[in-house]
């Protein structure tokens, strides 16, 4: 339970405060793009089962791999991307903790 309210508010809540933070004037359109990242997660429909409650994302699906993240980093030096890159860095930093959290939790 704990770990499902931490995943989620991570992908929902941080990404207010941050939009809130960066882009202050246009907090609603950047919080809507940030949110829109989280399509990133389309890669788990790809995997067999789509859903397993302890199983990692990051280094298991295609778009949550290290070469996938290490573009989305690559991508924070370019001003027309760094919303984007951002916002995936984010899910993919939130994605690790949960694999944290399932590190404990799955035992």
């Amino acid at each position: 339970m704990v770990q499902q309210i931490v995943h989620y508010g991570f992908h929902f809540i941080v990404p207010l405060f941050i939009a809130l933070l960066l882009y202050r004037q246009h907090w609603l359109r950047a919080y809507g793009i940030l949110l829109l990242t989280m399509m990133v997660d389309i890669d788990h429909l790809l995997a067999t089962p789509v859903y397993e409650a302890c199983r990692c994302s990051i280094g298991f699906h295609l778009l949550h791999s290290y070469p996938a993240i290490g573009v989305y980093v690559l991508l924070l030096f370019f001003k027309p991307a760094r919303l984007v890159a951002i916002g995936l860095v984010w899910h993919m930093a939130t994605d690790y903790i949960d694999c944290l959290l399932q590190a404990v939790c799955c035992k």
